[in-house]
């Protein structure tokens, strides 16, 4: 049998589990990788839903200046173009008062890498 100082190993001695520890703390590091990955994907999805918000917000509020008669131009038109400033396309845009000019904008936001698409939608019309 081998001497244990010099690598050799017996059953039942501490020798036998030589790299154990090496095994772990490399699982250890690619989970923690994994994690890492899954949460940039989450933080990447949350800034092209907020994006799309925010791109959403300010077509309808443009929108609802226009149908108001506040700004000249198409209330339809004006938001396609608020939306396309912000990195976003109109997917729907309805004037549902036109006396109040109250409106309803609907966009999406194109997802970075291989992500879906964003929505986001808003009304605006007159303050109470």
């Amino acid at each position: 049998m081998g001497d244990a100082r010099w690598g050799g190993s017996r059953a039942g001695d501490s020798w036998s589990e030589r790299g154990a520890g090496t095994a772990l703390m490399t699982g250890i590091a690619l989970l923690a990788l994994i994690l890492v990955a899954v949460a940039g994907v989450f933080v990447l999805a949350a800034s092209a839903a907020s994006k799309a918000a925010t791109a959403a917000d300010l077509a309808a509020l443009a929108a609802a200046d226009s149908a108001r008669g506040l700004a000249a131009g198409q209330p339809c038109e004006i938001a396609a173009t608020v939306a396309a400033q912000h990195g976003a396309r109109v997917e729907q845009c309805l004037v549902e008062d036109p006396a109040t000019g109250t409106v309803l904008i609907r966009v999406t936001v194109d997802g970075p890498g291989l992500l879906p698409r964003a929505a986001g939608a808003a009304r605006a019309g007159a303050p109470p």
